[in-house]
């Protein structure tokens, strides 16, 4: 019997195969094998939604591959990913074999498994399953609408808003998170505010410190002294007074462990720990669920990592908790086992945290079998699945209430120790910056009731409050999971393209809004409001999960929200330009213009004196100019920098180097919206351009030689001849920098790879990984319309009523 397998990634074939029999042959579809066709009406409204499908040059090979291992095949395994989008994998796949003809006579299966292990393979493979039609049209319904709203929104923002990107239904929602959170940041007022501590000394000559809680009867609150003159006037009356111990309250309080990670919370402690990005931190998880070689033998480390639960299995669980007894002892086992809840918006609970396979497989048997950041990704979610079933922390906390003689003033000391450890001998989680960390050691001396205290000193500090901190990507994620904004296998990807477009820069771990992202941000509230709404992009994300339950059919959704979607792009394609800005202008104003110390109007220009400074735009983005221009030139950024400076706007760079000896043309240095380059002759027309050649990272545009111009104007260069393909491998550097390039597979080089260096091994080499890894959808030569699902239809029982609104 010929029974074929087919996974996502070749990684996993690799994985897979040791646990098959002779009589399985193992493929990988190398991740999705279609999409939409990448133009304007491929999904059409008018045609109940109806699809235009296209299979890129490269899935064409897999498909090809797979059909010719189907021959006298007797049973087919579709075992693609145990998520919406593994199963429209799958879907995918039975449609297109069905058109080839090739599942006749042919036993058709879906089978998922939440780990690569033996156990978990073999037992899918005894329960198959059929495709579950229902994530299906969940997938279908989401890939429309953001379909729609790419191909729909884009072109109007960039017929309205020149030097805009593109649009997206989950990212325009999360940007819009960056940019208020950077508006609050400058409208934020610092507040002046003083707390007291008192250095008291026991009748044992111990010292420890308490706070002013008390003042004149009353008790205090964080702004009851908001200057030095209420601060100096509590000192006065403290020192006036003689203090005793009032109260003393001792209690035994537990710290209990965080669950087990999910997609959400890994990537938030993999940047605060490790210092991953979100990006690399799914990488690398997405390497230790498809399976390594540990100890001679090829298996899955870690459960799948696109996941919302907290749950666990319970095989697993008690797994874990025989493991804990083993290291650590019985007594950091606690009576029950634990059981978490999810407490995130929108949360599916079909699969499993994310775990080791293997609890009995520690850190240090994996740490010489694997490179260093997959073994320190590991040791942390390792670690985490263990602490999440240990014994609750204990510590001892004390607080000590101080009066005066006269019951004006009063104080508390508190103390805690630590008496068990628990989960914290092994597990501490990462705190983000606007949360502080609780002490488990302070400690206070011995104390008795009624005891009379020597005051020492007195201690006023001042404080200012802080404006609430920028996002980082993990805070993002955390923030977007809060608000039931996106699903785990889109967080990472919605965060990268908010920077990858520009509408977002990360500095030093945080995001900061550029300004082409508070200009769209801005367009989006004033003409589409609902749909950068929160809670409506929530509730969109909750009809989904609907939809994979059985409870909406996809089709009503699409309808629900196509026809006043489409409505309000219709009026926003109406408006005028000016007319945006003003509108725009108006709304940016207070953060645009703002008051000067000489109390002189904010929008006059300072170079004229004359025009009125406004927003404009050109090609590459917004800016404030001069309404006097041509004859005032004056310009500058829309927003100020960290320092609230203006800097200066970019002036052109145009440096002659010489003349190019071969071709008499001449040979300059110039700067472009995508940095520096070398260009061959002059422009004389929009249909023919001279050639031009990217400058690398590090050189420098002010001190480039002649000779590096012409080496740079040689490019692309042979490196040589692919032994095995014969094909003809050459190094140039493009838009997003140096590469190789064989056939038409293009290859990024490394930092440490020099364009003009690098050799026929290392380009292989790189050549090699590229093709080893899950492919990008590329270019595509296959279209073919949507075929039938044949699907029942059902009845939706929620429906959405959006109108267009203006922000006031």
């Amino acid at each position: 019997m010929k029974n074929v397998v087919i996974l996502e990634s070749p990684a996993k074939v690799k994985t897979i195969e040791k646990y098959l029999g002779k009589d399985f042959i193992a493929l990988s579809s190398y991740g999705h094998v279609r999409d939409l066709l990448s133009k304007d009406g491929s999904v059409r409204p008018d045609e109940e939604f109806a699809m235009t499908w296209q299979v890129d040059e490269r899935s064409e090979k897999h498909i090809n591959a797979i059909v010719k291992a189907l021959k006298g095949a007797d049973n087919l395994y579709l075992a693609t990913d145990p998520d919406r989008e593994g199963e429209a994998i799958s879907w995918h796949l039975q449609q297109i074999l069905e058109e080839k003809g090739v599942l006749k006579n042919l036993n058709f299966q879906r089978i998922s498994f939440n780990s690569l292990t033996k156990d978990a393979v073999l037992y899918a493979l005894a329960h198959p399953r059929e495709i579950d039609q229902q994530l299906v049209e969940a997938y279908l319904a989401r890939l429309s609408l953001d379909y729609l709203v790419g191909f729909t929104l884009s072109p109007v923002l960039w017929r309205k808003l020149p030097g805009s990107r593109s649009a997206g239904r989950v990212q325009s929602v999360s940007l819009r998170l960056v940019v208020e959170r950077e508006s609050e940041i400058e409208a934020f007022k610092s507040q002046e505010y003083w707390s007291i501590e008192v250095e008291f000394l026991t009748t044992d000559k111990k010292t420890f410190k308490a706070r002013l809680t008390h003042l004149d009867g009353k008790k205090l609150d964080k702004f009851s002294l908001p200057s030095e003159k209420d601060a100096r006037e509590a000192e006065r009356k403290i020192n006036a007074g003689t203090y005793s111990v009032t109260s003393i309250e001792k209690k035994r309080v537990q710290r209990h462990p965080r669950p087990p990670f999910t997609t959400s919370t890994l990537q938030q402690e993999a940047s605060r720990k490790l210092g991953f990005s979100p990006k690399k931190t799914m990488q690398l998880a997405q390497k230790l669920y498809e399976g390594m070689s540990v100890g001679g033998e090829a298996t899955g480390l870690i459960t799948y990592m696109r996941t919302d639960s907290t749950q666990v299995e319970p095989s697993a669980v008690a797994s874990c908790r025989q493991a804990i007894e083993k290291i650590y002892g019985a007594n950091y086992v606690p009576k029950d086992a634990r059981h978490y809840k999810t407490k995130a918006k929108n949360a599916q609970e079909a699969h499993e945290a994310i775990r080791p396979t293997e609890l009995t497989r520690k850190p240090h048997d994996v740490e010489k079998h694997v490179e260093r950041d997959l073994f320190r990704l590991y040791e942390l979610i390792w670690k985490r699945m263990m602490a999440s079933q240990m014994a609750s922390a204990e510590v001892d906390q004390t607080t000590v209430d101080i009066g005066s003689g006269t019951k004006d003033v009063g104080l508390r000391a508190t103390g805690s120790i630590l008496v068990f450890d628990g989960f914290l001998t092994l597990y501490r989680e990462s705190l983000d910056e606007d949360q502080v960390e609780e002490e488990e050691n302070k400690l206070l001396p011995p104390l008795q009731a009624n005891e009379v205290l020597k005051k020492q000193q007195v201690l006023p500090e001042q404080h200012f409050t802080q404006p609430p901190p920028r996002y980082t990507e993990a805070s993002l994620i955390k923030k977007m999971e809060e608000l039931g904004i996106g699903r785990p296998s889109t967080w990472a990807s919605t965060v990268q393209v908010l920077q990858d477009r520009k509408y977002v820069k990360k500095d030093n771990k945080v995001l900061i809004p550029e300004d082409r992202g508070r200009i769209v941000t801005a367009f989006l509230l004033n003409y589409f409001r609902p749909y950068v709404e929160y809670d409506f992009t929530a509730h969109l994300e909750e009809q989904l999960d609907e939809i994979s339950n059985g409870d909406l059919f996809w089709k009503d959704v699409l309808r629900q929200f196509w026809t006043p979607f489409h409505q309000a792009t219709d009026e926003a394609k109406n408006l005028k330009i000016q007319e945006v800005l003003e509108q725009l202008q108006k709304d940016l104003d207070h953060v645009l213009f703002h008051p000067t110390e000489d109390g002189k109007d904010p929008h006059i220009c300072p170079t004229c004196g004359i025009g009125q400074l406004g927003l404009r735009l050109s090609r590459f983005g917004a800016f404030i100019g001069c309404s006097t221009y041509p004859e005032c030139k004056y310009t500058r950024p829309l927003f100020p920098n960290e320092e609230g400076e203006y800097e200066a706007q970019e002036e052109p760079f145009d440096r002659l180097l010489g003349t190019d000896p071969a071709s008499g043309l001449a040979i300059s240095v110039k700067r472009g919206p995508y940095g520096f380059y070398v260009q061959f002759g002059e422009t004389t027309s929009k249909k023919v351009k001279p050639k031009r050649a990217s400058l690398p990272k590090e050189a420098n545009p002010e001190t480039l030689t002649f000779e590096e111009a012409l080496a740079l104007g040689a490019l692309p260069r042979e490196v040589g001849i692919d032994p095995e393909t014969k094909e003809l491998i050459t190094a140039a550097i493009g838009r997003f920098g140096p590469y190789v390039k064989i056939g038409s597979m293009f290859v990024s080089l490394k930092k440490t790879d020099d364009v003009m260096t690098v050799d026929l091994d290392r380009a292989l080499e790189l050549i090699a990984l590229k093709k080893a890894a899950p492919p990008r959808q590329g270019r595509f030569k296959k279209a073919t319309p949507e075929k039938k699902a044949g699907v029942k239809k059902k009845t939706a029982t929620k429906k959405v009523a959006v109108k267009k609104t203006k922000a006031k």
